[in-house]
């Protein structure tokens, strides 16, 4: 069965409650209709960047729980779940057996040793100069075993994330177990997180490299749609990548529409929005925010360089404290291509604001996903940045059962769960999108299915929203002010 066309919830195991039984308590508790979907981001047993780098796939992290509260949560929600394909942890089993065997360690090929890149095991100049990475260092990282001898490893992002060979048979036979163990959890979608950075060939940039990538998609999808589980590419890039993924069947992810939103309501013109909104994927998974930040680089060319510059200006004027200052040697997570916050912050805790980029979203193409704190419309957590000095947990604040209670009370967010309600049960959703002529200040997004049709009215001056539909137990129009 493919994922629903319903609103679905990203959320870390341990962000709504303390772990997933508090989870599936949340989730049943007030977001029964609001979502059909949830996300659950990692929740294995990892060694940093908060469950992105595995240590196994064959486990749950005791501190969340077990594969029955996954399977439990699976069994209510459509599941989505994640799959890291650049990397595992240096921590793990496979990496450890390598530093201490070297070329005799059993698992010696599912790493990327520069002796495999080169005859020298060196990378010039103008090759490393080549590759795309998102931080200010080398690709790589220098290895010491026990008797002294050194080797340098691929390592894209972090230290303790080393990248793995997928040209290797040790590796697909690693990973071909974890898909089949992750597949068979009746999830629906598994995403295949910094998928782009999996073809590693020295001359290129080593950034989804064609054909190889599509190689290695058609090669792990061969497993998951057995048992009916797709894949969801996770490429954060210029919107084109998107489109390509798109081309191929895959489902696409929207990163383009976070900035753009912002721009349409910051300087209240549909101009680019509208743009977008004709040529983006129709399958693809749409999102405001996420647990990272805010992308810059996927507009490119969707808006001038002048505007993106002006939207960020206006996002640093008006987020709730999001300061240059956190991009200091000390704080880390910072990357050039995203503006850590929270989406409620960047629309100045604005409520009429806020509805209305939600509304923007849940009737654009695709099926939206709402990240957790904006679900309960979260503000910036500068205490708990300034107590790790790590940028992105800026939109990361955990909440317990308690201050879930609180929260969800508040008028902004039962706005939103109103909104949500109205997206998963109005047919009109899985018909035709059409936008309305308008005047630049204005936007109007209409869907159609049959007699049931449901328009979206959002002045871009003042937010007000509007939205209309027909009820055809009524046989009349209806109207309800989001």
């Amino acid at each position: 069965m493919t994922i629903q066309n319903k609103v679905q919830l990203i959320t870390y195991p341990d962000s709504l409650g303390h772990n997933l039984p508090e989870l599936h308590y949340v989730l049943r508790k007030y977001l029964k209709e609001a979502i059909g979907g949830v996300h659950i981001l990692p929740f294995y047993p990892s060694s940093a960047d908060r469950g992105f780098t595995p240590l196994t796939y064959d486990k749950v992290d005791p501190n969340f729980g077990t594969w029955e509260d996954i399977e439990k949560i699976g069994n209510d929600f459509d599941l989505i779940i994640d799959l890291i394909v650049n990397h595992i942890s240096k921590q793990s089993v496979f990496f450890q057996d390598y530093i201490e065997n070297g070329d005799g360690s059993e698992y010696a090929d599912m790493f990327i040793s520069l002796k495999k890149l080169s005859p020298d095991g060196e990378i010039s100049k103008e090759d490393l100069a080549k590759v795309y990475t998102r931080k200010s260092r080398n690709p790589f990282t220098v290895i010491e075993r026990a008797d002294g001898s050194k080797e340098k490893i691929w390592c894209t992002f972090d230290y303790q994330q080393i990248d793995l060979d997928w040209l290797s048979s040790k590796t697909r036979e690693i990973f071909r177990k974890f898909l089949l163990r992750l597949s068979r959890t009746n999830a629906k979608l598994i995403r295949m997180d910094a998928f782009a950075y999996t073809t590693i060939k020295i001359g290129t940039n080593c950034f989804f490299v064609e054909p190889d990538v599509w190689k290695l998609l058609e090669w792990l999808s061969g497993f998951t749609t057995a048992f009916d589980t797709e894949i969801l590419p996770e490429v954060h890039e210029h919107y084109s990548y998107q489109l390509r993924i798109a081309e191929k069947g895959y489902w696409a992810y929207d990163f383009a529409l976070p900035l753009l939103v912002l721009h349409t309501l910051y300087h209240h013109n549909n101009k680019r929005l509208i743009n977008w909104l004709n040529i983006c994927p129709r399958k693809q998974i749409t999102t405001l925010d996420t647990h990272d930040g805010i992308g810059v680089v996927d507009v490119a060319g969707l808006m001038s360089e002048e505007e993106i510059d002006r939207t960020i200006k206006g996002l640093y004027e008006k987020g709730s404290n999001v300061k240059r200052i956190y991009s200091g040697p000390e704080y880390q997570n910072l990357d050039i291509y995203q503006v850590n916050c929270t989406y409620f912050s960047a629309l100045e805790c604005n409520e009429n604001s806020y509805i209305a980029a939600r509304t923007i979203q849940f009737f654009a193409p695709g099926i939206p996903q709402v990240y957790y704190v904006g679900l309960l419309a979260g503000e910036n957590d500068i205490k708990l940045v300034e107590q790790t000095c790590l940028g992105r947990n800026i939109n990361r604040h955990n909440y317990d059962l308690d201050a879930i209670n609180m929260e969800i009370q508040k008028p902004v967010v039962q706005r939103l769960l109103k909104l949500m309600k109205f997206r998963n049960t109005y047919p009109a959703f899985n018909g035709s999108f059409k936008i309305e002529d308008s005047p630049e200040n204005q936007l109007i997004l209409t869907w159609t299915e049959n007699q049931s049709k449901a328009k979206a009215f959002i002045n871009l001056d003042n937010y007000n929203t509007k939205i209309t539909y027909y009820d055809p137990e009524k046989d009349s129009d209806c109207e309800f002010i989001v």
